[in-house]
């Protein structure tokens, strides 16, 4: 039986725009006027500021098709731009989706695009405010506007770290980037024979969810206000960790030294590795696309902090004069340097 294909020329853009909408409802309290007008009504609770932050998602050079499912690409489109309001220590509360779609797609990939889009939504208690819709020629492009809330005191910055201050981050790191080297490996292997199924060990699905679903790690950032903990500075781990510690270090004026044996990297990770000729730590590095958190905390708040279970201890903030610096096993003393993702850089 075929899949049944239905042309988006045949809805057109509005009712393009209304099916979109069928299925989602606003559960936050400040969404006032949601999908439908001409712009979103937003209301900000009392005693707090606005965070918002936008991010591009292009066909080709964020995602491939190839092996990217539409409903896994609309979820992480959504979580990916979430996790840059919790970076700011923001609970996020919408989000605006404009879409660049041609008519290579039919409306049931739409269809899935905002499936993963819907389940988003509802995993991080946002809503859908509204976006825009319209005619691409060079693929599928994702524009995603996230909108968040904190009081003002709350709201964390990369520009806080002081002398001192331990390093925190969530979660494991690199496990995306060998997600991204499985699937690269599987889709030039059916490139030349497309009768050739992926061979995937089911221990290595949690590399292959690292990277098509991200998550946002929202959950930090209550279980932090829960402790009592307000971090100094904080980023979230989209290009690498070393080039996040650069961000935080160039814009607090500060040194860093990072400990390997205090880095969170998961055995599967290593085994990946190992089989890709690749080192554990250079993944966990320079990997990118962990959206973890990566903060710091003065070390008052060590004994809250290291009873939280998702959350490794890997440093300490120094003067800036001592560099950026990496602890070996071994004991020897290397300069971090930073090789994560650059846009534009050829």
């Amino acid at each position: 039986m075929e899949n049944k294909r239905t042309e988006i020329a045949n809805l057109g853009e509005f009712g393009l725009i209304d099916r979109i909408a069928t299925g989602f409802s606003n559960e936050q309290k400040g969404t006032l006027m949601g999908i439908g007008d001409d712009a979103a009504v937003i209301a900000i609770p009392e005693g707090e500021v606005l965070l918002a932050s936008c991010d591009m998602l292009a066909e080709g050079v964020h995602f491939d098709l190839a092996y990217t499912p539409l409903h896994l690409l609309g979820y992480k489109s959504v979580a990916v731009n979430l996790s840059d309001i919790a970076a700011m220590n923001g609970i996020p509360r919408q989000i605006l989706i404009s879409i660049g779609i041609s008519n290579r797609f039919s409306v049931e990939a739409v269809d899935a695009l905002y499936d993963g889009i819907r389940q988003a939504c509802k995993d991080y208690q946002v809503d859908l405010a509204g976006g825009d819709t319209t005619s691409s020629r060079a693929g599928l492009v994702l524009s995603v506007t996230a909108i968040g809330s904190q009081k003002p005191e709350k709201v964390v910055s990369r520009a806080g770290a002081k002398v001192g201050d331990l390093v925190c981050v969530s979660g494991d790191l690199g496990a995306a980037y060998m997600g991204l080297q499985l699937l690269v490996r599987e889709n030039k292997v059916f490139q030349v024979n497309p009768d050739m199924q992926p061979e995937l060990p089911e221990e290595q699905a949690y590399l292959i969810q690292r990277q098509l679903k991200a998550e946002a790690r929202t959950d930090i950032v209550h279980e932090l206000a829960e402790k009592g903990v307000l971090p100094s500075s904080m980023i979230d781990i989209s290009d690498g960790l070393a080039s996040e510690l650069f961000h935080i270090c160039r814009q607090s004026h500060c040194g860093v030294h990072v400990f390997e044996d205090k880095l969170p990297i998961e055995n599967l990770t290593r085994l990946a590795a190992s089989d890709f000729g690749l080192s554990p730590l250079t993944c966990a590095m320079n990997g990118g696309e962990d959206y973890e958190l990566l903060f710091t905390v003065a070390q008052s708040d060590y004994e809250k902090v290291n009873q939280m279970e998702d959350v490794s201890i890997i440093g300490v903030i120094r003067e800036e004069s001592q560099g950026k610096s990496l602890i070996l096993k071994s004991g020897q003393v290397v300069e971090i340097k930073a090789q994560g993702w650059t846009h534009f850089k050829s």
